[in-house]
């Protein structure tokens, strides 16, 4: 599927989910700007591209100022004459209970996650407009956000309102055949490495270039890195042309797509619910409230 003629952006590129989606857009074609807050990673991941023969430059900062956003356009445009595709994958943790969070904690997530986004993207759309002829924008949801998950107020908040903003961003850059997506990734990175359950495998992959196990890969959807970015690539061809406002889930050997939230039961009744109306209601709707939380991996026994 190839991407030749197209220039892409993307954010948090210098190792991880972020390097596997630049070096993937690169393989297919596309000239590629690396971003990251490391500056000399970033340099790396453009300069190893070069010499494979890729068309890669580094665009350090750190996302979340309009003026960062503003650079990463700026540079695609300058170098390579154009931007028809963004991926905001840049992301940091700050993970802590909720009675624990500082300030500091929840708005340096938030910065990055979504507000580096925001920024991002407003950006990179003010462009495409101008350009006149269509672009892709890949937002990295999380299931985090889809579901919560415990100690990541932060990151659960700003991945939820990354995925909300997707939808309203479809409609509103649909005229300008502008399609807007999330991806749903889960796979081995140092994020990752800190759940008890993968640990012991993601270390064993990093280390060792263990593969994962089939029991992760299919049962979990829990792969490498590499395994998202073909989802990355095919968002970004002409083939997805049709796709926008879609949350899709990739890792391992799993390939999915989220619902979108929607009403699951209703009740009605003449003049309005009291409270003790809706106690009476309660039993009929209550069989239909929704879990939280990611599911526990089903480990299996040794």
């Amino acid at each position: 599927m190839k991407l030749n003629g197209r220039v892409a952006v993307v954010t948090g590129a210098a190792r991880g989910l972020g390097r596997a989606y630049a070096e993937a857009l690169a393989v297919a074609g596309a000239a590629v700007v690396i971003n990251d807050a490391d500056a000399r990673a970033a340099s790396e991941v453009a300069d190893r591209l070069t010499a494979a023969g890729a068309a890669a430059v580094a665009e350090p900062g750190a996302v979340g100022p309009a003026e960062v956003a503003r650079r990463l356009v700026d540079r695609a445009v300058e170098t390579y004459g154009r931007l028809d595709v963004l991926v905001t994958n840049a992301g940091i943790l700050r993970d802590r209970m909720l009675w624990k969070m500082s300030d500091e904690e929840f708005d340096a997530v938030l910065d990055v996650h979504l507000r580096g986004t925001f920024t991002c993207v407003r950006a990179a759309v003010t462009r495409m407009r101008e350009q006149g002829d269509g672009g892709r924008i890949i937002a990295v949801g999380s299931p985090a956000g889809q579901r919560g998950n415990v100690g990541q107020t932060n990151y659960s908040a700003a991945k939820a309102a990354i995925v909300g903003a997707v939808r309203t961003w479809s409609m509103e850059c649909a005229r300008a055949g502008i399609t807007v997506n999330a991806v749903v990734p889960v796979a081995a990175t140092a994020m990752t490495a800190t759940i008890p359950a993968f640990q012991e495998h993601v270390v064993a992959w990093q280390d060792q270039g263990t593969p994962l196990p089939r029991w992760l890969r299919a049962g979990e959807g829990f792969g490498v890195p590499e395994d998202a970015a073909g989802l990355v690539v095919f968002l970004a061809s002409a083939r997805a042309a049709g796709i926008t406002g879609q949350a899709i889930g990739i890792g391992g050997d799993r390939l999915s797509v989220w619902s979108h939230p929607q009403e699951v039961a209703t009740a009605y009744r003449d003049g309005g619910w009291s409270a003790e109306a809706i106690e009476a209601a309660w039993p009929a709707l209550d069989r239909f409230t929704q879990p939280v939380g990611i599911p526990a991996p089903e480990v299996p026994e040794p």
